[in-house]
């Protein structure tokens, strides 16, 4: 399988000990003027991932929302999908993602299959991924939706396993997600074991709401951070992540 440039920014990333700020963008929690301000954002403050998508898409503002967003800035635009429906070619790339800590097999190989014929003619670099629900003090729309069990929040060895699984599979991304609107960051205990155990990228994203929480994430392993909710309620909170990942990369050099 060849290596495409998207997937390339997150292995030099890792392999350089950089740290990556992803800005999930919900298409129906974001009106245009919410929009416009994050991407103002995000040239003053450079981000490096747009993920957009949701766990239940309602409405038809995706298509319109990546259109505008490819229009105004260089930041890949990365479809994160729940379905195959919400595909979109407008897109740079998208997380194919695995739901390896279920066992519903609708969303281990069933809407692949579904989507298929359409990925591999939409020109859209894919990006298989690994996703990992983690239990995060309640019922998520992730968890409800695929209609399976989230990983136990305090069993770092069982997330490590199911990592380690996930990339002997072939899959060249793991995302351990809390969902959205996760009451609690998923644990720096949890996210070192699975650092420990896979060497494909990391993602962590749910319940990351302050900077002391992004840092600790960081530090026990985390390559990508994704903020979705709490950008939406404050978006300076963009401009503190952006300052914070900032910090951690410039450290490198020191």
């Amino acid at each position: 399988m060849r290596l495409d440039p998207l997937y390339d920014t997150f292995v030099t990333r890792r392999l350089r000990g950089q740290k990556a700020l992803a800005v999930l963008l919900d298409p129906d929690q974001l009106d245009q003027a919410g929009c416009e301000r994050l991407l103002t954002l995000s040239e003053q403050h450079p981000i490096d991932y747009f993920f957009v998508g949701g766990s239940l898409v309602t409405t038809t503002h995706q298509a319109t929302l990546i259109r505008f967003i490819k229009h105004r800035s260089p930041v890949p635009v990365v479809l994160f999908p729940s379905h195959s429906l919400h595909l979109d070619a407008q897109a740079d790339g998208i997380l194919l993602l695995s739901l390896i800590s279920g066992r519903n097999p609708e969303f281990l190989i069933g809407q692949h299959i579904i989507a298929a014929p359409a990925l591999r003619q939409s020109g859209l670099q894919i990006l298989p991924t690994g996703y990992m629900l983690v239990d995060t003090g309640r019922q998520t729309t992730a968890s409800y939706m695929s209609g399976t069990t989230p990983l136990p929040y305090d069993k770092p060895a069982i997330a490590a396993c199911t990592a380690m699984a996930g990339e002997q599979l072939g899959l060249r991304l793991i995302f351990l997600d809390g969902g959205s609107g996760a009451l609690q960051p998923i644990t720096p205990a949890m996210i070192s074991a699975v650092r420990t155990a896979v060497d494909v990228p990391l993602i962590v994203g749910g319940g990351i709401n302050t900077t002391e929480k992004a840092h600790a994430a960081f530090t026990a392993g985390a390559d990508v951070l994704v903020v979705g909710n709490q950008i939406e309620k404050d978006p300076e909170f963009l401009v503190e992540m952006a300052q914070l990942v900032h910090s951690f990369n410039a450290s490198l050099a020191e």
